[in-house]
């Protein structure tokens, strides 16, 4: 056991985040996403949920403050109807560890898979709320 580190960090998710460098990406995958066959390196986080992942990941994360959108989201397919209620969960997380604020992107879902292709890993989560894959971009960090 480790003091001061969320209890959802697995092990092998903490050695894949020390290992990421500047510039990085790893993905927070939602039920519905086709991790395994997009991932470069799969990691699993069974009974987990996405807000609560990326809170714990959070706060020991930075994000990428050299650009302009490091969190990226799967944007809706054209014609959806409905307003992804999590969106607004994960811009209150973001915006809670990141004060001077973080831009937000919405990516194509195509495009989206490309991306989740190149990341670093892909973690694969019990998360059942819909559009609710991320991507987050990593910084450095200051002294």
């Amino acid at each position: 056991m480790l003091k001061g580190i969320p209890p959802l960090l697995t092990p092998e998710l903490l050695k894949v985040l020390a290992e990421m460098g500047h510039g990085d990406e790893i993905v927070l995958a939602d039920a519905n996403f086709p991790a395994a066959s997009h991932a470069r390196t799969l990691l699993r986080c069974a009974g987990s949920g996405v807000p609560e992942l990326l809170r714990a990941i959070l706060t020991l994360f930075p994000l990428d403050a050299y650009v302009a959108e490091p969190v990226a989201l799967m944007d809706l397919v054209p014609g959806e109807t409905f307003q992804p209620e999590i969106w607004e969960t994960y811009s209150s997380l973001v915006a809670e560890f990141h004060p001077e604020g973080c831009g937000i992107a919405k990516i194509e879902r195509h495009a989206f898979y490309t991306r989740a292709r190149a990341a670093y890993a892909i973690v694969a989560t019990s998360e059942t709320s819909l559009y609710a894959n991320v991507i987050l971009k990593k910084g450095v960090l200051r002294p």
